[in-house]
């Protein structure tokens, strides 16, 4: 991560909490989250795979949103390093889930990484 201040990490921050009222409320409150909704079941998919221990219920809704939108942009949008989007949802993590919310995400994301490329 570069800065907090960058726009780009901004509009990760802006789009995974649109993925966290998504899944609260059902309602898309902004329209950018729109192709990451259509996906949402095969990216929960892989979530459950790389996370067996974890039904998809029990993970801190936070950090499934910012599973959701980083396995989106590894998977399905080209021009981000993957080693910047593991970094950033890392980060994000730190910064708004709780202290084993890092660990949890790299570890999902270590283990999808290998198979969106």
């Amino acid at each position: 991560m570069k800065s907090k201040n960058d726009p780009r990490h901004q509009n990760r921050i802006k789009n995974i909490q649109a993925i966290f009222a998504w899944s609260v409320t059902g309602n898309i409150e902004i329209e950018s989250i729109s192709p990451i909704i259509t996906k949402i079941t095969e990216i929960d998919a892989m979530i459950s795979e790389a996370a067996p221990k974890w039904p998809l219920s029990q993970i801190n809704k936070v950090e499934l949103a910012i599973l959701r939108y980083a396995i989106w942009e590894l998977k399905y949008q080209d021009g981000t390093p993957p080693k910047v989007v593991i970094d950033e949802a890392i980060e994000i993590s730190k910064e708004f889930g709780n202290e084993s919310s890092g660990s949890f995400v790299n570890a999902v994301l270590g283990h999808i990484f290998p198979k969106t490329t």
